[in-house]
């Protein structure tokens, strides 16, 4: 049970942050975080956990597919400077986004704030940040 846990939250980290587009691709980043499993085991995991498939063939999690949508249907640009990433969004919308934002507690981030089409993400460091553009325009489809 304790190494199906560990297993599943690795899932969680390694689909949040690298765009896996096959079960093997997730075996392979598992076994690089050295876990020894089988597809048929991340096969289950994909199940159990709830993994969806974006139209762009990349998994994402159940949990964050509210993000994506709102993400992919309302986001207009993403950039960063050093530790800070500014969202721009539809119109009105940018505080949805933050509270979808918010609500998926995106590991590294310190705190977001937003305007009527602008949020800004602060986050621990540039590396985090760089993660969060990455996922950001990942639900976006760009890249």
């Amino acid at each position: 049970m304790k190494k199906r846990k560990l297993r599943q939250e690795a899932i969680r980290r390694i689909v949040r942050g690298e765009r896996v587009r096959t079960q093997k691709d997730l075996v392979d980043h598992l076994k690089a975080d050295g876990f020894v499993c089988t597809q048929a085991t991340v096969s289950r995991d994909v199940t159990e956990m709830g993994l969806k498939k974006l139209p762009e063939g990349i998994y994402v999690l159940a949990e964050d597919l509210h993000l994506q949508r709102m993400i992919s249907e309302l986001v207009t640009d993403v950039v960063r400077t050093g530790n800070l990433v500014l969202v721009k969004a539809s119109p009105g919308t940018a505080p949805g986004v933050a509270a979808a934002l918010d609500r998926a507690e995106v590991p590294d981030v310190l705190g977001s704030i937003a305007g009527d089409d602008t949020v800004l993400i602060i986050t621990v460091d540039e590396e985090s940040a760089l993660t969060i553009v990455d996922n950001l325009d990942k639900f976006r489809g760009v890249a």
